[in-house]
Formats: structure tokens, sequence, C-alpha cells
């Protein structure tokens, strides 16, 4: 009985398709691109919280980006890199590794857009009511809002893979490259009514709630810069709203295109590749994008490359 128990809970994954001879060159670049995603957005984060000028909400706010970027990468891309070079017969995980894999991918991916909803709504202040910002965004404020798009994403999720993990199990193979919920759900026989029905209200919620908030927010935003006369406002909405757009799409296209491809069964290595790269793509341009936006930045790479001093710079 025990044996039978042990054999249930490990499951086989399927993880990356590679060929023997492309199996080296694909360790190297997902490698230097994990190594990419680490650097990038530790650094930022250290700069972020030692430049004083940095301290606004925007870049706090931002923070919570970099450290989904680096969590969401560290889920997917090590155990990646571990199984490239084993045998795909013997790419075993437990049921309990695998669910809490599939939990901290979907925080990662819901935190992609709650975060981005705080962050507009940063901007929206910044720009419609600047003279009450101060007011408005404060320390406590700052908290509130990347609290909330934490414990939202959360409790979402929660139930999302908890609805999963209560079902029994019949099947032992997860055909992805790594465990999602529909992984977890595909290997039970029973009725899975209640976890289409959640996951489909889970999905419009996320999207309807996340696509609502950011294009009301900038349709204010825009509004606001039509009846300004201000040239300095309006090229500080557009450096700072361009950005924070950049990243929306490139996130929002990303998982926009996995959803697609889960509706047609015979594209099913395209839509694991897709969902490979929403943890891949979106972390690696993040810090290039939004990075280089901030003069800080900027000059910290231009003195790394250059040899001269940020006083030089400056005169």
């Amino acid at each position: 009985m025990e044996n039978q128990t042990l054999t249930a809970d490990i499951l086989l994954l399927e993880g990356l398709k590679v060929t023997p001879q492309s199996s080296i060159p694909t360790f190297i670049l997902l490698f230097l691109i994990y190594v990419f995603i680490m650097v990038s957005n530790i650094s930022l984060l250290v700069l972020i919280s030692m430049e004083r000028s940095l301290h606004s909400p925007m870049y706090l706010l931002f923070c919570n980006m970099s450290i989904n970027d680096a969590f969401g990468a560290t889920i997917i891309i090590p155990p990646l890199l571990k199984d490239i070079f084993v045998p795909h017969s013997d790419r075993f995980i437990h049921y309990i590794q695998c669910a809490i894999q599939a939990f901290c991918a979907h925080i990662h991916a819901s935190a992609c857009h709650t975060v981005l909803m705080i962050m507009a709504f940063d901007r929206y202040v910044a720009i419609c009511n600047p003279l009450q910002y101060a007011t408005i965004m404060t320390n406590r404020m700052v908290v509130a809002l990347s609290v909330s798009a934490w414990i939202v994403s959360l409790v979402m999720v929660l139930i999302l893979v908890g609805l999963s993990v209560r079902l029994s199990r019949c099947r032992w193979v997860i055909f992805n490259p790594f465990c999602d919920n529909a992984s977890l759900f595909k290997l039970s026989c029973e009725s899975v009514l209640i976890n289409n029905i959640y996951g489909l209200c889970y999905t419009v919620v996320l999207l309807g709630s996340s696509i609502g908030s950011v294009t009301l927010t900038y349709l204010k935003i825009a509004v606001a810069c039509l009846r300004s006369k201000s040239k300095v406002l309006n090229a500080k909405a557009l450096q700072t709203c361009t950005t924070h757009l950049a990243l929306y799409i490139i996130m929002f296209v990303s998982g926009c295109i996995i959803i697609t491809l889960h509706r047609f069964p015979h594209l099913s290595d395209q839509r694991k590749v897709a969902s490979m790269l929403f943890h891949v793509v979106p972390p690696a341009m993040n810090t290039i994008i939004y990075g280089l936006q901030i003069k800080a930045v900027r000059q910290k790479i231009f003195i790394m490359f250059t040899g001269k001093t940020r006083g030089e710079l400056t005169q």
C-alpha cells in the first residue's frame, strides 16, 4: 500500500522537448537569460533602494514588478535547466512539488496584472491630480497598494489550485514543460466542471479588471493631456506612460497567445513554448524598457562603459 501511494505521488514531467544536439545550446541560452533576469532585476532593486532620488512611489511600486519577475523566472527556468540533460523517461517530479510550482507560476502570472494595475493608478494620480499627488501617494498608500496586489493574487490562485489539488488522480504524466493548474486537474478522471467554471471566472475577472482599469486610466490621462497646454506635463506623461504601456502590452500579448492556443489542441507544442516564454520574455524585457528610462540607471551604465564619474556626466 505504501509503495502504491508513493508511486501515485510521483509524476512524469514532459519538460522541454530538445534533441541531444540542441540540448547544450538550449541550456546555455536559458542559463544566460536567467542570469540576465536575476542580475538586472536585483541590480535595479538595489539601485532604487540606495538612490534617494528614486524613493518615489513610481519606482517603489516598480520594485514589485522586479521582485515578481525574479520570482517567476526562478520558479520556471532552473527546473527546466535541471531536466534538459535528463532522458524524457526519467523526468520525475513529486506531486507536492508539482502543485507548489503550479501555485507559484500562477501567482507570478496574476501579480503581473495586479502590479501593473497599481502602477497605472500611480500614473493617473501623478498626471491628472499632480497637486494632490504627494497627499494621495503617501508611503502608507504605496504599502497598501503593494500588499493588496499580492494578496488579491494569492487568494485567487489559492482557490484556483486548491480546486485542482482536491481531485483524485488516475493519470501520472504532465504534458507540459512545467506544472500549471491545467496540468493538475487533467490528472483526474473526475468531473472538472467546477474547475472550468472558476478558471473562466478567474480569467474574466483578472483580465477584465486589468484591461478595464488600464484602459480607463489612460483614457483619462489622454483627456488630461489634451486639455493641458503644458508641454512639460505632456512630455512627462508621454515618457512614463509609454514605458508602462510597453510593459503591459508585452505581458498582455504573451498571455493572450497562451489562452488562444489552448483553443487549438493540434497546436499544443506551440502553446507549450508560448507558456514558457511568458515566464522568460517579459521578465527579461521589463528591466530593459523600464530601467533604461531611469536617468540614474542610464548614468550607471554609461559610467560602467566609459569610466567617467557622475560629476563629469553633469558638467
